[in-house]
């Protein structure tokens, strides 16, 4: 048997389906589509289960293909086992309502045997206990004899989710040999040893599960077979683990040579080798999809693998920042399976260079507040850090939990994790909306699930805006009718429209559905499953009627101003990109006839001559009258253009490629202006952060940045008007009252200082002495904190050795100042300490350095109380 590479065997695979009738589809991204069950893909059916329902019409009843899978379930475990991972490959072949058991299982074990070159002696099946069929399949057809096909109960051999589809699997199981064994005599299929590895999963998808294991035949069975590629590379490359085949044991030796060490000499070495290797693989291939760290969801699942591999960087001992390097062999090794790799390349390098940056400030902070905490356990007797203080870890110092959890373990410590999810819980409460009921699609459970797949809208509005249109559908907000009256709410889907759906960042178009008895304004398109189109809104006039002819009608002006706006995202996305650097990837966007919002990603606040910069060149575009030209062509014809693709995004096998002259090129479905000039003009509004890494920018284009300046006008009229000036001689006005300003400020200031001073009298006489240290403590009527600080100057200077404590109020609140000379604080004196001990005296609390601190409260009947208590923390500190 050849030892084929991880590429190699990726290919083998997907060209043997290829020749069995399949369909091979690219991996779908990580990042799920409509379905809120899952945080990231973790099957290689998860993004089909849309055809296995039945609620899409797949592209061919049969698919294959090879899907990037994270799983992070188990994370504690990567690393400490060579068992463990969170990224792999799901190999999958899967029929829906087409073959069935009998192929499937001939297939895989044409493949294995015939293709790969397995031992046949070596394979074992195994079918679930009540299987008689694949028993039979297996024996008869394939020629397994009766002792060594296996029978296994349901927890191992019946897949099932909850309700839905669900059905009994035969595994294949490859025997790796006795050095991989336990030794023990009942060694066989199902050890928990290392020796008989599963490689093959066929699940037969036959039953219906009602949510109470009531099982029905479903009338269209299908298969989803899972292998997993890193697996199934084990086997034949003959190695111990999944970090030993190819193309990982690359990144592996990469970051032993980064550390100075060689693998398999040392334990706590190889965990943090292990760990590297996998987090780096999941991170780089997360980000290649558009995610970004934070501290949510899929963000905060990328941060915690991105930090972890960090720490264990510095566990081996490894300088400087490291990761985006590694990625590097990442990108090598995968590319040729995952393209998206190679092509967003910067990307990736600038998020792990970002967050391992951002990680390194607060990871020696964060040590040092968690060593504290261990001290606080040790000396109180406890084993577990409370979850507050995890969730203080965590909130202020960005330290995931499972790193916590990981360091304290190697000490010997616990982490109540109930308090932290309590913790956590508490936080979200204020952002989290009420979930809407989901099914086993894990979608927001719609009317619109009860409408034939089959059926599909044919969109005509990018070259009109009004077409005769058939309704083929209708519902209202609960269910599927025959027909809308006046007054209804509904969803009005016709065989062919003009009006434009939601997506891609352009809102939906807004217009009417009319006929010579009836009309419906449109308030919202929405696009649903199997291609088809939904007019939302309401029955202004009369009925409509399924299989009504209708003439659907854009709002002309909305349209305009709308794809003004989005025609204006792409000039702006490239402009981005001059300015700042290629790095910048669309994030989000929203076009309306209003304006626009684009989220890109980027690590700083613009400045205002970027902000300027990429503005000018926006205008440049719109002024040079760019011809806009939209082809249909194949995705590699769009590549070879240098199209940019959204992230995430699943394209068929024909895409829109939207050019501006030779400035702008893009993959878009939305709607445009036919030339540049049409956009008017470009005004950016603002540029903020939405999250870490990405910015936002807000701006408007045509009648809007009229209106803008319209407004602005008025506003400095307003102003001008306020300070009796005229628009054209404010500036002078305003510079006149400034310096008019500082004069009466500075006459203020030396008043308040005055009067502070003769509040206080002359209290040189109230100078004590405590353990030889001079000590002036006094009380003064009505100074503000400022005034406070500058008495305090003021005695200092007069005092030269000594420490100083002054309290007042002023608007019902207590203020405290403290400052110790450089002798005094020799001696032992601390301000900072002094203050934190008296401001409990007027309610509140303070503190500060050990030369000067201040405190306020709002209890200003205890200033005396304060004053007299400083002599006494005084005598504490210096004895």
């Amino acid at each position: 048997m050849k030892a084929y590479g991880v590429n190699e065997l990726r290919k083998m695979y997907l060209d043997f389906f290829e020749s069995k009738g399949h369909l091979v589809m690219k991996s779908f991204s990580l990042v799920p589509k409509n379905d809120n069950s899952l945080l990231l893909i973790n099957a290689g059916m998860a993004p089909l289960k849309p055809y296995f329902t039945g609620q899409e019409v797949p592209p061919r009843t049969r698919v294959a293909t090879c899907q990037k899978c994270i799983r992070t379930g188990d994370i504690e475990n990567v690393g400490k086992t060579a068992r463990h991972g969170t990224f792999f490959e799901m190999l999958g072949n899967f029929s829906f309502g087409d073959y069935f058991k009998h192929e499937a299982i001939a297939w895989s074990w044409e493949f294995l045997t015939e293709v790969v070159g397995l031992d046949p002696e070596r394979l074992y099946p195994s079918v679930y206990l009540e299987d008689d069929e694949a028993f039979e399949i297996w024996e008869k057809e394939i020629g397994i004899a009766p002792e060594r096909i296996f029978r296994f109960g349901k927890e191992d051999n019946f897949w099932e989710h909850g309700a839905g589809p669900c059905g009994p699997c035969s595994e294949i199981y490859y025997d790796r040999g006795e050095k991989y064994g336990c030794g023990e005599p009942g060694c066989t299929v199902g050890c928990e040893c290392d020796r008989y590895m599963e490689v093959w999963n066929n699940v037969f998808t036959q039953f219906d599960n009602d949510g109470h294991n009531h099982y029905t035949e479903l009338d269209n069975k299908n298969i989803d077979t899972g292998m997993g590629l890193e697996r199934l590379a084990v086997v034949v490359q003959d190695v111990d683990s999944i970090f030993d085949v190819d193309s990982i044991k690359a990144i592996r030796d990469k970051i032993c040579e980064k550390a100075g060490v060689t693998y398999g000499k040392n334990y706590d070495q190889d965990v943090s080798v292990r760990v590297i290797t996998d987090h780096i693989r999941s991170a780089s291939f997360m980000i290649s999809d558009g995610i970004t760290p934070s501290n949510e969801g899929r963000g905060y699942v990328l941060r915690r693998l991105i930090r972890r591999a960090a720490r264990h960087g510095r566990m081996l001992g490894i300088e400087g920042l490291f990761l985006a390097e590694l990625s590097k062999t990442v990108i090598a090794e995968s590319k040729d399976g995952y393209p998206e790799l190679g092509e967003k390349a910067e990307f990736i390098f600038k998020n792990l260079t970002q967050e391992e940056k951002q990680f390194n400030k607060t990871i020696d902070q964060g040590l040092s507040i968690l060593a504290d905490m261990e001290n606080d356990m040790k000396k109180t007797g406890k084993s577990e850090l409370a979850g507050a203080d995890a969730f203080k870890l965590y909130d202020t110092y960005g330290f995931p939990l499972d790193l916590t959890i990981e360091i304290l373990e190697e000490k010997g410590f616990t982490v109540d994790q109930a308090g932290f999810e309590k913790e956590m819980e508490i936080q979200r409460e204020t952002a989290r909306g009420a979930r809407a009921e989901t099914n086993y699609m894990g979608a927001d459970a719609t009317v619109y699930e009860q409408l034939d797949p089959a059926m599909t809208s044919e969109f005509l509005g990018y070259d009109e805006l009004t077409c005769e249109g058939k309704i083929i559908a209708m519902t209202t907000e609960t269910q599927v009718v025959d027909q809308l009256e006046k007054g209804q709410k509904g969803t009005i889907i016709a065989d062919q429209t003009t009006f434009y759906a939601t997506s891609g960042g352009q809102e939906a178009d807004k217009g009417v559905i009319l006929s010579d008895c009836a009309s419906f304004e449109v308030e919202d398109v929405i696009k649903l499953s199997g291609g088809k189109i939904g007019h939302v809104g309401h029955m202004v006039d009369g009925t409509f009627k399924m299989g009504d002819q209708a003439v659907f009608h854009v709002n002309e002006k909305n349209r305009n101003l709308a794809q003004k706006n989005h025609s204006a995202t792409h000039l702006l996305q490239k402009a981005l990109r001059e300015v700042l650097g290629t790095h910048v990837e669309q994030a989000g966007s929203l076009n309306n006839a209003s304006h626009l919002r684009f989220d890109f990603t980027h690590f700083s606040p613009m400045s205002a001559e970027e902000i300027q910069k990429v503005e000018e060149i926006v205008n440049s575009k719109i002024a040079a009258n760019l011809p806009v030209d939209t082809k249909v062509m194949s995705m590699e014809e769009a590549k070879e253009t240098g199209a940019m693709a959204l992230f995430g995004e699943k394209y068929g096998d024909k895409v829109r490629v939207v050019s501006m002259g030779d400035f702008s090129v893009e993959l878009c479905g939305g709607t445009h202006v036919k030339n540049t000039g049409a956009i008017t003009a470009f005004k950016i509004l603002s540029e903020t952060g939405v999250a870490s890494g990405v910015r936002r920018i807000e701006a408007i284009t045509d009648q809007g940045v009229f209106d803008y300046y319209d407004q602005v006008e008025a506003k400095l009229n307003e102003a001008a008007a306020l300070l009796k000036s005229t628009p054209a001689a404010m500036l002078k006005r305003i510079e006149s009252l400034l310096q008019e300003v500082k004069e009466l400020k500075g006459e203020n200031e030396s008043l308040k200082s005055k009067l502070a001073k003769d509040a206080l009298g002359d209290v040189m006489d109230q100078v004590v002495e405590v353990g030889g240290v001079k000590l002036l403590a006094a009380a003064v009527e009505d100074v503000d904190m400022n005034g406070l600080r500058e008495l305090g100057d003021n005695l200092k200077e007069k005092l030269e050795e000594g420490v100083i404590v002054l309290a007042s109020s002023k608007a019902g609140k207590a203020f405290l100042v403290s400052m110790a000379t450089e002798g005094a604080m020799k001696a032992g004196a601390h301000a900072g300490n002094l203050i934190k001990a008296i401001a409990g005296c007027v309610g509140g609390g303070g503190g500060g350095r050990p030369n000067m601190a201040q405190a306020g409260g709002k209890n200003p009947s205890g200033i005396f109380e304060a004053v007299k208590k400083a002599k006494e923390v005084l005598e504490s500190q210096i004895s």
